[in-house]
């Protein structure tokens, strides 16, 4: 995920330098010029995601006699949802974005005698963000933005109410609270705006609703962090 992640800036700022500098030299007639005008617009978002968590561990995992390592396994999923956008400025928006987003999420345990077991949580959420988003001047057909804001994220697929103690399951809490922030940049076409852009979302609240099996014990909190890459249409 790092390199496509790098990938993504390297062109990123590209862009914006090269639309920049041709922008001063050749003016290009404009695409929907009335489109950042509306108070009020809609459209959809698709998009892949990286699901993944950050782990906080107890001291006294150190001088555990079994369990050696624990690690989170990013894995790839995707998303879908819809956008509401409400202009309140020149360079400002709010956005309600609320998506369908199915993942997975692994933990991998490395024990003393060297076996590896992972632990698969598949995830899938209603994610109900509301977003800022700062806009850059529009150069021809071209803008850059930034974006920051909080989501309310439910996973309908917890198992947190599995009463089966006989299963060594990782249940987490359904309910999420994550801080989310990104940027991206609007190419203005003549029918639609196209809009790629990249956010990463951090969670604020401990998701381990058991923490008293082998495979939680150790772990004080489990947070989520995940890296969502989409394109909006509007």
């Amino acid at each position: 995920m790092n390199r496509y992640l790098s990938h993504f800036l390297l062109l990123f700022f590209f862009t914006i330098y090269s639309n920049e500098c041709l922008s001063q030299k050749f003016k290009k007639p404009q695409n929907l010029p009335r489109h950042d005008f509306k108070k009020l617009h809609f459209g959809f978002s698709l998009g892949v995601n990286s699901l993944d968590f950050n782990d906080n561990k107890y001291f006294s995992f150190l001088n555990d006699d079994s369990v050696q390592v624990i690690q989170s396994k990013n894995q790839l999923g995707f998303n879908l949802g819809i956008v509401s956008n409400l202009r309140i400025g020149r360079y400002t928006d709010l956005r309600f974005t609320p998506s369908l987003v199915f993942g997975e999420r692994h933990l991998e345990y490395t024990f003393l005698n060297e076996i590896t077991t992972k632990k698969i949580i598949e995830s899938t959420l209603i994610d109900f963000p509301i977003i800022f988003k700062y806009k850059s001047e529009r150069y021809n057909n071209f803008r850059a933005f930034t974006l920051s804001g909080i989501k309310y994220s439910l996973d309908i697929a917890s198992q947190k109410e599995v009463t089966n103690d006989n299963l060594e399951i990782v249940k987490l809490k359904k309910n999420d609270l994550l801080a989310e922030f990104g940027f991206g940049f609007d190419f203005y076409l003549p029918y639609f705006k196209f809009s790629p852009q990249i956010k990463l979302a951090t969670g604020v609240l401990d998701l381990l609703s058991n923490k008293n099996i082998l495979f939680t014990k150790h772990l004080r909190n489990l947070k989520s962090r995940n890296w969502i890459i989409s394109v909006t249409f509007e």
